[in-house]
């Protein structure tokens, strides 16, 4: 609802939604791998023979009740929209979380090449406690679709988002958000630097970073590599993409340091207008701005609920009983952090002082 408020801005064209901090049938399955997806028969055969020769059990499944009264997505109807839960192979139930999350990337990247060439298989993530779904068409008629209103589907973090990919090629897998290992982020905007950036991730030698059906697919890797390849603070993911001057780096008691990223991460430097907001796998949400062009964004709400999103109106959907004088517009210095459990919403700048 909180989309459809805001349709002026967005084309109607998509509804990109991931899950996090999930309740309802999903609760009791908090540590256990969640593959989400769309296929063919086929492609669904395949993957259960995939899944079963890698030693992966499924435990359940989680469908949509669709409704048949709805308008059917632009691209027509697939024959399987699906959430499965799985135990980890026996080898791998006692091994570091790490090994554990190899694993789930490996396999999610085995199955989106097992099915690509033919679309037979879409795989959005595989990974505990968050569910994906993806589709084409207008937000409110999917939601309707879907059924979301039911409650089958409950979580405490929600990234939606309600427009496909508009750089390329209408295509499942550019549609925000994205989603790697535990960080997910969505965007608004249009990112000149795409090319430089993706150059420099690919040279990482990680396997998860691949794809990029969509210029803004960089922002997710970008939020991983720094945070969790780098292990910097999350604060520092907006000095890796909006590096300060010279001059405001001064300001920072951790100056050297930001010199040395400034240096090195140069090509993560990112060209607006962006606007993106994300979360991490803790379940810290933020909002961050391109330092040069900004993109409509807003956060506000209340203890324990607070939105960000592209406009105000939307903010007014989602937590209309509010005191609109806390809203915060974060601008080209600023970062709108909700920690885990939503207790608060923290406006954190660049430029704070020694």
């Amino acid at each position: 609802m909180a989309l459809n408020t805001m349709k002026e801005g967005h084309d109607g064209s998509g509804l990109g939604l991931v899950l996090k901090d999930l309740g309802g049938e999903f609760e009791k399955f908090k540590g256990l791998p969640i593959l989400s997806g769309i296929a063919s028969s086929k492609g669904l055969r395949d993957l259960e023979n995939y899944m079963y020769a890698q030693g992966f059990e499924e435990i359940h499944m989680w469908q949509p009740d669709i409704d048949d009264s709805a308008p059917e997505p632009e691209t027509g109807r697939r024959d399987h929209y699906f959430a499965k839960v799985y135990e980890l192979p026996q080898l791998y139930r006692d091994r570091p979380r790490k090994e554990q999350e190899e694993l789930l990337l490996d396999a999610r990247l085995a199955l989106r090449a097992l099915g690509e060439d033919e679309e037979s298989l879409f795989v959005f993530s595989f990974y505990p406690d968050a569910v994906t779904l993806k589709e084409v068409g207008d937000p409110l008629e999917l939601g309707r679709f879907f059924r979301l209103e039911d409650g089958s589907l409950q979580a405490k973090i929600v990234l939606a988002q309600g427009r496909q990919n508009t750089n390329y090629d209408i295509y499942l897998y550019a549609c925000h958000p994205f989603f790697l290992q535990g960080y997910c982020t969505m965007t608004n905007g249009e990112n000149t630097a795409f090319v430089p950036i993706t150059e420099f991730l690919t040279s990482r030698g990680f396997p998860g970073y691949m794809g990029y059906n969509s210029d803004s697919e960089v922002f997710a890797h970008i939020l991983h590599y720094t945070h969790r390849q780098l292990g910097y603070p999350l604060t520092y993911y907006k000095d890796v993409i909006t590096p300060l001057s010279e001059q405001e780096i001064d300001l920072r008691a951790d100056g050297e340091a930001l010199r040395l990223i400034r240096r090195s991460l140069r090509p993560l430097c990112i060209d607006g207008p962006n606007c993106v907001i994300g979360f991490t796998p803790d379940g810290t949400a933020f909002m961050v701005q391109d330092a040069k062009k900004l993109r409509p964004g807003v956060a506000g709400g209340v203890p324990g609920k607070y939105a960000l999103v592209s406009e105000e109106c939307g903010l007014d959907e989602a937590v209309p009983d509010r005191d609109k004088t806390q809203d915060f517009s974060p601008m080209k210095y600023d970062m709108a952090i909700i920690p885990p459990g939503a207790g608060e919403l923290i406006r954190w700048n660049q430029l704070h002082t020694k």
